[in-house]
């Protein structure tokens, strides 16, 4: 299925009439089109989450409401749409998110009425309880890993012990929640699935960036910690590795789908001596025999771990700053796009209002009054007014077309057209000092109008009736 459906259409409209923007705007960002949300509609939710008067509730209701759909496509849009506003949107959604009860209940969707529904709808699963997963670790941690500040003063590399080791395994389990979407370069055959591979893509670099500085940081502590510590650590960093594998995997598929290989950052694992250094130094603390490394050897080999996880670091950062000067970019683009706009309409003289227009007469010594039946019986079909305007929004229609009379014109007149009600206005004064045009005018038959001025007209109308009143000779 292509385009907007019909149910699209009217879900749309329905949601105008009641003057629900947010519910219209998720609506179209949820359509049955194959292809992923609108990047128009996004943006507008994304400001919807800023503003201090909407209901964060209300759109994360919306967009839950739009999960319990039967079609494969406007549930993974729906999904997406959500992703997306966790991603950009303001932090007030991720925390209503988290705070919420139950989040996505979708481990048994599956549709049955497409061709591609039942592939698809397994990624749906996998995809909604990687977000349920997202918001989970916000509720733990009350922060988003994704977004956490990074470097050598960052959140993850300036962490105490004790907070590090019950941090670290959040990660790992979001991280496993991502990388269980297991899609291969052959699945990612749409504009749906590939939308939110990409936010998948985006999210796996960050998240795996405050995972590796995380790691870094528990690194270089190893070596002070007690006993217990060190445990937990060691099996933290064991799991590490194989994260990073898997990782590697799913950067793989990215680089295959299209996604440009300066935006894929390059893994860099620590040498395996730097595990034997880590095991050896446990067992010494749990009393084994064992040949534990001198002090500068275990310096040297932390050093070169430390040294190649940083370097994995820098590669992470450097897709960052490209999607940051990306954004501004866009920004730019978007502002000068607006200014060039202001320019136009302000360089573009204002038409003319109906109000200007006037309806004249080919002679300025003849004059009309405005009789209603007048202008009735020479209205045209074009002076209908158009019912979907607004009252006082004044078109061209509402004037009336005088044709029928080649003796009357539109041209310059000293009339003043028509109000916003379509009533004829009063004629406006003359400049001059000339006298007043008579308040009548005669018409005659043929519908041409008499030269002559009132005081021939009356004149006229006296000798009529004076030849009529003689008595006729015998």
């Amino acid at each position: 299925m292509s385009g907007q459906s019909i149910t699209d259409r009217i879900a749309a409209a329905q949601h105008s009439m009641t003057g629900s923007a947010i519910s219209k705007a998720v609506c179209k960002a949820t359509t049955h089109e194959v292809s992923g949300p609108k990047k128009k509609h996004l943006d507008y939710l994304i400001h919807c989450t800023n503003e201090m008067n909407v209901s964060i509730p209300q759109l994360a209701d919306t967009l839950f409401e739009r999960t319990a759909n039967s079609s494969w496509v406007v549930v993974f849009k729906a999904l997406i749409a959500t992703h997306h506003l966790m991603m950009y949107g303001n932090e007030r959604l991720i925390q209503y998110l988290a705070s919420r009860n139950t989040l996505f209940n979708l481990n048994n969707f599956l549709d049955k009425g497409a061709l591609q529904g039942y592939d698809m709808s397994t990624f749906i699963r996998r995809y909604s309880r990687y977000l349920n997963e997202k918001a989970m670790s916000y509720r733990l941690v009350a922060v988003d890993f994704t977004k956490m500040k990074r470097g050598i003063d960052g959140v993850m590399r300036t962490m105490n012990t004790e907070k590090l080791i019950k941090t670290l395994p959040i990660i790992q389990n979001q991280l496993d929640a991502l990388l269980d979407f297991q899609a291969n370069p052959n699945e990612l055959t749409n504009g749906v699935i590939n939308s939110a591979f990409m936010l998948l893509f985006k999210d796996s670099i960050r998240l795996f960036a405050a995972y590796n500085e995380g790691v870094i940081n528990l690194l270089e502590k190893y070596f002070d910690m007690k006993k217990n510590q060190c445990k937990d650590a060691l099996d933290i960093y064991k799991k590490f590795l194989c994260r990073m594998t898997k990782l590697s995997e799913f950067l793989k598929v990215a680089e295959q789908v299209g996604i440009d290989q300066g935006d894929i950052p390059d893994l860099s694992q620590a040498p395996s001596s730097l595990l034997e250094a880590l095991e050896q130094h446990l067992a010494s603390l749990e009393g084994k025999k064992t040949k534990e490394l001198n002090a500068d050897t275990r310096a040297s080999t932390l050093s070169s771990a430390v040294s190649s996880l940083s370097s994995t670091g820098m590669s992470f950062s450097r897709m960052d700053e490209k999607e940051k000067q990306q954004a501004l970019e866009e920004e730019q683009a978007r502002l000068q796009a607006l200014k060039d706009q202001r320019l136009k309409e302000m360089s573009t003289p204002p038409s003319a209002s109906p109000s200007s227009q006037s309806i004249g007469s080919a002679n300025n010594n003849n004059h009309v009054t405005h009789t209603p039946e007048l202008f009735t019986s020479t209205m045209s079909a074009n002076s209908v007014p158009n019912l979907n305007s607004d009252l006082f929004d004044l078109q061209p229609a509402f004037i009336p077309a005088v044709q029928s009379n080649p003796s009357i014109s539109t041209a310059n007149s000293a009339w003043g057209g028509f109000d916003a009600l379509g009533d004829l206005l009063k004629p406006t004064m003359p400049t001059h000092n000339a006298p007043l045009p008579p308040p009548q005018m005669a018409i005659h038959h043929g519908g041409k109008l008499l030269a002559n001025d009132l005081d021939s007209s009356l004149a006229n109308l006296v000798g009529n009736l004076q030849f009529a009143g003689t008595p006729a000779k015998k």
